[in-house]
């Protein structure tokens, strides 16, 4: 088991709309965000830093910046056969966040053992953290741009510092995906949260006791050879 402290990065994420939902509600219609940001749009997020198959990056904690403030807006989504059509979204506007994460290794991914190396991952991590990530990042979804960079969690004045506990019902956590439970099935699972004082501490995947399955679903084969140029490539400064 990695140390937490040994893999954690800490970074700023903000935008100017968010749409953080259900993926019950994504298969078309109208679409409400949650107020607060799902552990997945997180740990997306992470992902957009810095991944590899090798590893699992986990959401510690969200500490919430801004007003928790919504504007809907007319949009024109793609339709399931073919064309646009139209639909209104409820989109949290003008967001920001501090989030605090790590990485722990895929155990399931016996075959890329050789690349559980702490702390070139973490240097990689955090050289594309200060890049602004090395893909785009999305605020819950694609029409969601956000931005990234380092901070200090816990700096600076929140919108809800000392505001008590808010509790939410019952929210999306994430996605059991195969090759992080090695089971081959697809799991969507669900949690009650609570945020203190503007900071939302997220519960570990395998703590979340409601889960419903979505599909078959199996792993996908990733080669050493392969994962070890690309580390090579981001490591040499590419």
């Amino acid at each position: 088991m990695v140390d937490p402290e040994r893999t954690r990065i800490e970074f700023r994420t903000w935008g100017r709309y968010a749409l953080f939902t259900d993926p019950v509600t994504r298969v078309g219609g109208e679409k409400c965000s949650y107020q607060i940001p799902t552990y997945e749009a997180l740990k997306g997020i992470a992902k957009s830093i810095s991944w590899k198959p090798t590893l699992i990056w986990v959401i510690d904690e969200v500490r919430v910046m801004k007003p928790i403030r919504t504007q809907t807006k007319g949009t024109k989504p793609r339709d399931i056969h073919g064309g646009n059509t139209l639909a209104i979204y409820t989109f949290l506007a003008d967001v920001e966040y501090q989030v605090r994460a790590h990485f722990e290794w895929n155990e399931h991914r016996v075959d890329l053992a050789q690349d559980r190396n702490t702390a070139k991952h973490l240097a990689i991590a955090k050289r594309m953290l200060e890049r602004g990530g090395r893909q785009d990042v999305f605020l819950g979804t694609r029409d969601c741009q956000g931005y990234v960079e380092p901070c200090v969690f816990g700096n600076g004045v929140g919108a809800y510092d000392g505001a008590g506990e808010l509790a939410y019902g019952l929210t999306f956590h994430g996605f059991d995906y195969p090759d992080e439970t090695g089971r081959d099935e697809l799991r969507s699972r669900f949690w009650m949260p609570k945020m203190e004082n503007g900071v939302l501490r997220f519960a570990r995947p395998e703590s979340c006791t409601i889960s419903r399955l979505v599909r078959p679903m199996y792993a996908k084969d990733f080669a050493l050879e392969r994962n070890q140029r690309a580390v090579e490539t981001e490591t040499s400064g590419a």
